[in-house]
């Protein structure tokens, strides 16, 4: 287990497997999980139901429900699954939590992505905003980072080792 409880923010594109690491690794830490698609207002998802990716302004308020998430399970712990796909994003998920969030970036390529989520049924972001999320994709410096090829148990089993050290 972690040296300390932090809250654990699973990031990456859509189809990278968030939610089920997230829920995973929830299990393993015995924190509570929670999955950021959960907290999109309406109108968020009926734009992206429509085809059109969000922008910066449609996240923020998304970003700063989750951040005041993370806020209350400062002490306790959680993971988070969100796709934090932007330096700025991770500034506002941060915000006021100093050490005690870590990011762990799940990474793959365009084609295992888009596979996966040719796969996935009932998600409300279509398949063809997929390349969007790539171009907007900022590669975080400092995360726990895991290539998706690998199976999500030998991801959380490498995620629950690091956080040991």
């Amino acid at each position: 287990m972690p040296k300390k409880n932090i809250v654990l923010v699973v990031m990456g594109v859509s189809g990278t497997g968030k939610t089920t690491v997230g829920k995973l690794l929830s299990e393993k830490l015995k924190y509570p999980f929670f999955d950021g698609d959960d907290y999109h207002p309406a109108e968020n998802i009926k734009k992206m139901q429509s085809g059109t990716p969000l922008d910066d302004d449609d996240r923020k308020g998304w970003l700063i429900r989750l951040n005041q998430l993370a806020l209350e399970h400062k002490k306790s712990g959680a993971v988070i699954a969100c796709s934090a796909l932007k330096k700025n994003y991770r500034g506002l998920l941060r915000a006021g939590l100093g050490n005690n969030i870590q990011f762990v970036y799940l990474k793959g390529s365009f084609e295992l992505i888009k596979s996966r989520l040719e796969s996935r049924k009932g998600h409300f972001m279509p398949l063809h905003l997929l390349q969007s999320q790539f171009d907007t994709l900022e590669p975080p410096l400092k995360a726990l980072t895991y290539s998706v090829e690998a199976k999500p148990s030998k991801i959380v089993g490498d995620i629950v080792k690091e956080l040991k050290q």
